[in-house]
């Protein structure tokens, strides 16, 4: 009976990558920071190659780009915000791009990696919504009001609000961007490794031409896909509960 042997990388070739560009200084990138940049470069330029040269008739990378703000504008902005949620599409749409095109990279042959598997950037993005969820809210209705109804919710009972208070601030101010960016990130880790783990196994067993090589095999393939669907639902959950936060602080009685 022949033994195949099954080694799984260690976590540390999983999600730490070694600096790649400007090494030792201040500057370093590494696979990670690529993947940033370079989603941050297909963003714009996929926006700046649609608006160079539009047409009544769209084609091409208008098509993508508009199909995208309608999809943002209807689905998200008039179900969340309403009609006023409009002057917010444009930063809502860049942000939907640009958090899809740092996952999708977990697909793309060779690089194989999504950069939003890794904390930082999930963070980041989740504090520039809270940051701007409370900015909206605050000029909205006023510093004292925002508060106000945001710790105690009207149609509460008054002696309960000695235990809803201090729950309703510890979610405007820390659970919301804490669960936004883990919601991203842990998604994320996790379809990594389950990509990285039948990789492995489909690699093990083809080594020893067994048969039931097939069996894992098909199912990365069906991953696969399954991670590109989770990709952009990824990309759609975030947008759509910076739009609710938003609307949210607009709409305190909602």
């Amino acid at each position: 009976m022949t033994v195949f042997a099954l080694e799984f990388p260690p976590v540390s070739q999983l999600f730490n990558w070694p600096d790649i560009l400007f090494q030792d200084t201040p500057l370093a990138l590494n696979k990670t920071g690529l993947i940033y940049l370079a989603s941050l470069v297909l963003t714009a330029g996929l926006f700046w190659a649609a608006g160079r040269r539009r047409s009544l008739v769209p084609t091409g990378t208008q098509t993508v780009v508009e199909t995208g703000i309608e999809f943002v504008e209807n689905s998200i902005i008039m179900q969340t915000i309403g009609p006023e949620g409009r002057r917010y599409l444009p930063f809502l749409t860049t942000l939907f791009f640009f958090i899809l095109f740092s996952n999708i990279f977990e697909v793309i042959p060779f690089i194989q990696f999504p950069a939003n598997s890794r904390m930082a950037i999930p963070l980041a993005l989740a504090l520039v919504v809270w940051a701007i969820y409370h900015y909206v809210g605050i000029r909205a209705q006023g510093l004292g009001t925002y508060f106000k109804g945001a710790i105690f919710p009207p149609g509460v009972p008054k002696p309960l609000y000695i235990l809803v208070a201090p729950i309703e601030l510890l979610q405007i101010l820390l659970i919301r961007p804490l669960s936004l960016a883990i919601r991203l990130w842990a998604n994320m880790v996790a379809g990594h490794l389950l990509l990285v783990t039948f990789a492995v196994l489909s690699a093990a067993l083809w080594g020893t031409g067994y048969l039931p090589a097939v069996l894992p095999f098909a199912a990365l393939i069906l991953l696969t896909g399954f991670e590109i669907f989770v990709s952009a639902l990824q990309a759609f959950i975030f947008t759509i509960l910076t739009a609710v936060y938003i609307g949210g602080s607009l709409h305190p009685e909602h």
